[in-house]
């Protein structure tokens, strides 16, 4: 037994010293000093890694397929009233959405920015009280109201009992509503009046797209989209043959939900025109990109970067109506964030490197400083220093 005590003694690789034999020093005080208030702040900086998650990101080829893309957005113009602004998206696999109103909010902003009314566009009509039916008589008593579609009906009978309706109606087929006061439900609604009282006035839209996961564009344009002959045309005559000011605010645009960390570009950005008609463009790059907190909880969304871009319509060169034009297509690359925590046995080989490292460097440099001194004094005494 005494033998392999003996055996255990002599592989000791930390002999004790006598502490007769110990000599403290100033600089050695100061060096203990420094290093013990660096050890502490890199132990506390290692300490609040391992209590906070850390973010890890990787990048892989997105391979999901037949997905929908939604689109959040919130856009201000200060120079269009609400019953002329028309919201249309398309892809290119040929689905097209012209004059979206599910759901959209419109809110009508006086010259000052205020909000006057708010609502679901496409809701709130005007009451109509003895409007002409479809035969030619009007609506009498205890009688279903059925409004002439002037036309436009898609069946023999299909009805149109709004201004709404009938635009709605002439959209499909491809035509032009060219003198609305001659529609009766146009009239009794006092549709181009209200479009004539709202100028001077602002329009701030807000809501959501669900679209392909494809690349495609939405944009925001004065009049109704007709599709007719493959081509698309905006029905513009109802309201303006001047000019058409797209100042415009994006107070905010997110292709996905909001995830920690996310950085929407267009957020809070502000043009303002300066010249005639024109066309402002938004060139997106969206990055599908995938969140996942500690807690397992995943968060399907994207980011985006872009570029900007305005055409003028000088020499006839505008192929597009005068609007905000908003193009997207998707990044084969897909971005995965997870946040993750720090292993304790990570945490706890980092700090004893910490503690070992800095005890180490200490003592390297106390006995160079130690031992500098001891031979200065030397050959002080053996009066080589003048």
């Amino acid at each position: 037994m005494v033998g392999v005590m003996n055996s255990l003694r002599n592989l000791d690789a930390y002999p004790k010293i006598n502490e007769d034999f110990y000599r403290r020093t100033l600089s050695g005080g100061l060096i203990t000093l420094v290093s013990s208030i660096v050890m502490l702040i890199l132990f506390f900086s290692e300490l609040h890694l391992y209590m906070h998650p850390v973010t890890e990101t990787q990048l892989r080829v997105d391979t999901s397929r037949g997905e929908k893309l939604r689109i959040n957005f919130d856009v201000t113009f200060p120079e269009l009233q609400c019953s002329i602004i028309s919201l249309d998206s398309m892809d290119i696999s040929g689905e097209r959405h012209l004059d979206v109103r599910h759901d959209i909010i419109k809110r009508r902003l006086d010259s000052h920015g205020n909000v006057i009314e708010a609502k679901q566009d496409g809701i709130g009509h005007t009451k109509i009280e003895k409007p002409l039916q479809k035969h030619g008589g009007r609506l009498e008593h205890n009688e279903t109201y059925c409004g002439s579609c002037f036309g436009a009906e898609a069946t023999d009978d299909a009805c149109c009992n709004t201004c709404e309706e009938v635009r709605e109606a002439y959209r499909k087929k491809g035509w032009a509503l060219s003198d609305p006061e001659s529609i009766d439900q146009c009239k009794r609604e006092g549709f181009v009046q209200k479009v004539k009282d709202e100028e001077g006035e602002g329009c701030n839209v807000h809501g959501f797209l669900e679209v392909n996961k494809v690349a495609g564009n939405f944009h925001f344009v004065p009049g109704q989209s007709f599709h007719q002959s493959g081509f698309q045309f905006h029905d513009m005559i109802l309201f303006h043959q001047g000019n058409y000011n797209i100042s415009h605010k994006v107070n905010r645009l997110a292709f996905g939900d909001f995830f920690p960390g996310v950085v929407n570009p267009l957020d809070g950005v502000q043009w303002n025109q300066v010249k005639q008609n024109g066309v402002y463009q938004y060139f997106i790059k969206v990055v599908p990109t995938i969140y996942t907190d500690v807690h397992e909880n995943t968060i399907q969304s994207n980011q985006f970067s872009v570029t900007e871009h305005f055409q003028n319509a000088e020499a006839g060169r505008l192929q597009s109506p005068p609007g905000v034009f908003f193009y997207y297509d998707l990044s084969p690359i897909k971005v995965i964030f997870e946040e993750q925590h720090v292993e304790f046995l990570h945490f706890l080989t980092n700090v004893c490197a910490i503690v070992g490292g800095i005890f180490t460097v200490s003592g390297i440099v106390d006995s160079f400083i130690y031992h500098g001194q001891r031979a200065i004094k030397k050959k002080r005494e053996l009066g080589k220093f003048n």
